[in-house]
């Protein structure tokens, strides 16, 4: 008999795909060495859209399960949390686009700097050689950037050859007949190949991004778009396939219309 996702199982699988990313490094990185004036430049829009995505899959996740909202410790997490976004976006929505990059960018930097202090602060409490380890670290990082190397050089050669073939240019060109149509701004459109991907491959969607970026320029809006893109949810069909393969679960039931219900939100 197939083994059968529970509502718990689900719930958590969902939470984790949609993937609240509080400080998006990785995203930060790929700026930084495609030569972004500010690295850290969409660390609010980053925010916004996974904070987006994480709710749309509770709620959708509490919508098939029937989950009792009303639940006083549910309700309260719910009203906080809201709250605190709802605050959050009226905050940005009164500053101007000025403001909003230098809050972004301070924001950004500041919890960067202020990660890697508490880190050290810990270290130093608990005792651990925080420099070697921290060699060490460098050391297994440098290793797994080799090895993963090859493949991203694959990755982005295979996207040279769609582009060069005209087939994703021609769904593009679709999409763009679509949005002239309704009169819509149509730079979003050269974003779409890192949303398009972003559910099935990490390493596919993490390509389409710096390809993205070496094309329209980093600071570009189709790259910042791809970045928070990138950043706002996690690859759903991974985290499905590790999560719910990892315990023998072969019916996953609702979690990944619901996972993919997040990532739309978070799009």
């Amino acid at each position: 008999t197939p083994k059968i996702a529970s509502n718990a199982q689900i719930l958590f699988l969902v939470m984790n795909a949609s993937s609240l990313t509080l400080l998006p490094v990785s995203i930060f990185m790929y700026r930084a060495q495609q030569g972004a004036v500010d690295p850290t430049l969409v660390f609010l829009p980053i925010l916004l859209a996974t904070s987006a995505s994480t709710l749309a899959g509770f709620f959708s996740v509490a919508f098939v399960q029937r989950i009792k909202l009303s639940d006083p410790i549910v309700l309260t997490w719910i009203v906080a949390m809201t709250t605190l976004l709802s605050t959050f976006i009226f905050f940005l929505s009164h500053l101007s686009v000025e403001r909003l990059g230098i809050f972004s960018s301070f924001l950004g930097n500041a919890t960067l700097f202020g990660l890697i202090i508490t880190f050290l602060l810990i270290g130093v409490l608990k005792r651990v050689p925080v420099y070697e380890s921290f060699i060490d670290g460098a050391k297994e990082g440098f290793d797994i950037s080799k090895n993963l190397l090859p493949y991203l050089v694959g990755m982005l050669c295979a996207i040279g050859v769609l582009r060069a073939s005209g087939a994703l240019d021609i769904v593009l060109d679709l999409i763009r007949y679509i949005a002239n149509v309704f009169a819509w701004d149509t730079r979003f459109i050269d974003a779409l190949p890192t949303a398009l991907v972003k559910p099935f491959s990490g390493s596919a969607a993490r390509a389409m991004l710096i390809d993205t970026m070496a094309t329209h320029g980093v600071d570009s809006f189709p790259s910042l778009l791809a970045a928070t893109i990138q950043g706002s949810t996690e690859t759903t069909f991974y985290v499905l396939a590790v999560y719910f393969g990892a315990v023998g679960i072969q019916r996953a039931r609702h979690a990944v219309a619901c996972a993919l219900f997040a990532d739309l939100a978070g799009v």
